[in-house]
């Protein structure tokens, strides 16, 4: 493992440099390869040195990389040692390589591969709450919600698989005015006939013709309003109906998370924290920071400079509360409930002010906690249509996604036999989904591609799929071949050993994804993994070779699966083993 390297080359710095060996651990990185191209395995930051103490931070970094390299000596682990611009560059014995990279992947805990490693010890691993997803009860999952779902599963997965104890938590859009306009909408549009039926959708119909409707009709609105009133006192009517919407879709929304293999420990919602959100109000106004505005709403300054040139409003000049009131009452209540360490939102970056808002608000209530509190923002997706035409549900998508896949597949001439070509088609069209949406800054919009996205040797979810069951088809043909016990010697071709130098970056992956909550790192390196497989596979046939070379190869070929699948899992991608 990369460690076992690490841990050998800071040895030798710390006693060169009469330093502990745990200073040069954040300095050594694995140095990324290129296909076709002979490179050295770490490199260590001469500026990063600089920076903490260890070297001078005057002087010419160029000489000090010469001279310190000169003062390091080789021997039976670092077998090559030389300086770059401002770098030092060490090459690792290449048969200690083999063996240390491949020898978890001859026990049973191999799908921890880089897990344990030494990097995550800095990481202050805690309880983290993750609030994503998000949907708005009473309307279909649009496929907006996508990218909310996706990416939160994603950090919800990397958190946990790095050892963080993870709450996953949908906080369902289920109260406020639109209820009110639905309330009062499906007394004049709604039938429990069709409800029944096709709950969602009719809710949905109900919902446009309620809009359309209060636009023009003040008493339509006014009916809505008194609605919203009646669910706020608790009137039982207005409640039971409000509860079977709600019931109706979370039941719906349950079936769609379960195609996309994501779940949740806890369904919270605007509605748990109504009382909560009127206590909200009366601490700000105890605390002298509620104001009332010229409409008579309750506002708070949240203006750098106390002038009121920036408010965010918390209540209604009714004394009905608003979405960032019960959002305020929801954190408090999360951190007495959980007492998490860190808090993570993730929704579209059109939210980003209303975050900003959010954690004014608890800071200024005293709430320290909210410095812990983090919102990961996301950009729009261009383009997402189907074949019918504009799209705004999910569920269109992902059939969309699954007979598009199904119909690639019956047209290739390499696609296996399969017990359920359906569920491979799913899986596959749903990783298809997610590495297109991963692929870039989270922060940026994409235009979404159904062509590009689904090809089988472009950087796609199709790649990985195809690749890890390539793996999986080599591993079964050779069944009995492979050992716990392989001759590392036989795995010295260049084409082997890009392959592990490529692992050895893995911990580095998963730690830099761990600092910015981005999964386009993760992404790319598995991309790439699978284009190294891809020449090895060409380069480096198992059928033909001797027992002692078959089993070699055996085992770089199930190490380099095994990561590939624990690193999609992450991902949120249930791996298949045949197409």
């Amino acid at each position: 493992m990369a460690c076992f390297f690490r841990r050998k080359i800071a040895a030798k710095l710390g006693r060169v440099l009469q330093q502990s060996e745990d200073v040069f651990i954040p300095a050594l990185s694995a140095v990324p390869v290129f296909r076709k191209q002979q490179s050295p395995d770490f490199k260590l930051s001469i500026n990063t040195l600089r920076s903490s103490g260890v070297l001078p931070s005057s002087g010419d970094t160029q000489e000090q990389s010469e001279e310190l390299a000169n003062r390091i000596k080789q021997d039976s682990v670092v077998e090559d040692i030389s300086a770059g611009n401002g770098v030092i560059h060490f090459k690792v014995n290449r048969k200690l390589l083999v063996e240390k990279m491949l020898e978890p992947f001859g026990k049973e805990d191999d799908h921890t591969f880089g897990l344990n490693s030494e990097l995550f010890k800095t990481l202050k691993k805690g309880t983290t709450l993750v609030e994503y997803s998000s949907p708005n009860i009473a309307k279909k999952f649009h496929a907006g919600h996508l990218r909310s779902t996706i990416i939160g599963n994603f950090i919800a997965n990397l958190k946990q698989s790095l050892g963080y104890n993870v709450i996953r938590m949908n906080y369902l859009g289920d109260w406020g005015m639109q209820f009110g306009l639905l309330g009062a909408g499906f007394g004049t549009f709604g039938c429990q006939e069709k409800l029944k039926q096709n709950p969602l959708q009719h809710l949905f119909e109900v919902y446009v013709q309620v809009n359309k409707e209060a636009a023009h009709n003040e008493d339509m609105m006014q009916a809505a309003r008194d609605f919203f009133r009646q669910l706020e006192q608790h009137e039982s009517e207005a409640v039971s109906l409000w509860q079977q919407f709600r019931e109706i879709t979370v039941d719906e929304y349950q079936r769609v998370y379960k195609r996309l293999n994501v779940h949740f420990d806890i369904y919270s919602g605007e509605s748990f924290h109504q009382h909560g959100a009127q206590e909200v109000v009366q601490q700000l106004q105890s605390r002298g920071l509620l104001k009332t505005s010229e409409t008579g709403a309750g506002v708070v300054d949240t203006s750098t400079d106390g002038d009121m040139s920036s408010v965010c409003a918390v209540q209604r000049a009714d004394g009905t509360t608003l979405y960032i009131t019960r959002d305020l009452a929801a954190a408090i209540d999360r951190k007495e409930k959980y007492n998490f360490d860190e808090m993570i939102y993730v929704t579209d970056k059109g939210q980003a002010n209303h975050f900003n808002q959010l954690f004014h608000v608890l800071r200024a209530l005293g709430h320290s906690w909210a410095d812990r509190c983090e919102h990961v923002p996301f950009g729009l997706v261009r383009g997402m249509s189907t074949r019918s035409g504009e799209v705004v549900f999910l569920e269109d998508v992902l059939n969309e996604a699954r007979n598009r896949m199904l119909h690639n597949m019956s047209q290739s001439k390499t696609t296996k036999e399969m017990d359920d070509p359906e569920d491979t088609a799913e899986k596959v069209g749903i990783s298809a989904l997610i590495v297109q949406d991963f692929k870039g800054p989270l922060h940026s919009d994409y235009k979404f591609d159904w062509d590009r996205m689904l090809q089988a040797q472009g950087d796609t979810g199709v790649f990985l799929q195809y690749t890890h069951a390539r793996l999986c088809s080599l591993i079964r043909r050779n069944e009995g071949v492979g050992g716990f016990i392989f001759d590392p010697s036989l795995l010295l071709e260049p084409t082997s050993i890009i392959v592990l130098q490529h692992l050895l970056r893995y911990d580095e992956v998963l730690y830099q994804s761990s600092q910015d909550l981005q999964p386009k790192h993760l992404v790319n390196f598995l991309l790439k993994l699978c284009h190294l497989v891809a020449s090895a596979h060409r380069e480096l046939p198992v059928k033909g070779s001797s027992q002692e070379v078959a089993q070699a190869r055996l085992r770089l070929f199930s190490g380099a699966g095994s990561v590939l699948a624990g690193g999609m899992r992450i991902l949120g991608i249930t791996p298949v083993d045949k197409m």
